[in-house]
């Protein structure tokens, strides 16, 4: 008798990510990204969400139950773990084009590689770069240039 073993395909970050956006589209919401965390000796995969008007817990919950379902099949991560799914939050991060667009208007901070930081009030952005009013003009940086980015929210002031 012949010995059949079937190797279980390993699921690549970006066809993971693809998975998960899939997953979350189907609930009406869009993917912002991943993260892992650890806090104390857990370790946490968040699976950030959006959308319009807002995300809702029950919305969460649904979306964490589906991918509870794919993650059985093809794990986030190896070892234990346990998932989350929320919304980025009023202060998050921007790590790509997508996310620098969708926060327009919004207040940024931000590193310029070789450690100096600025913020200001994101005007404009496209694939390559944004820009924001800083003193009443409009400076533009380009992605390539940015260490580290992610909106702010002052508490006691308005837009």
């Amino acid at each position: 008798m012949k010995k059949v073993v079937i190797a279980q395909k390993k699921v690549n970050q970006m066809n993971l990510n693809e998975q998960i956006e899939k997953i979350v589209k189907a609930n009406g919401a869009s993917f912002y990204g991943t993260e892992t965390a650890q806090e104390d000796s857990n370790t946490i995969f968040r699976v950030y969400i959006t959308k319009e008007g807002g995300v809702k817990l029950d919305l969460c919950a649904d979306i964490s139950h589906e991918l509870s379902v794919f993650f059985d099949v093809n794990p986030p991560m190896h070892g234990a773990y346990f998932l989350e799914v929320s919304s980025p939050g009023i202060e998050r991060k921007l790590e790509n084009s997508t996310h620098f667009m969708s926060a327009i208007n919004e207040r940024v901070k931000f590193k310029i590689n070789g450690g100096e930081k600025e913020k200001g009030i994101i005007k404009s952005a496209d694939e390559k770069g944004f820009s924001i009013e800083k003193k009443g003009e409009e400076v533009r940086f380009e992605y390539c240039n940015i260490s580290k980015a992610k909106t702010y929210y002052e508490w006691n002031k308005t837009k």
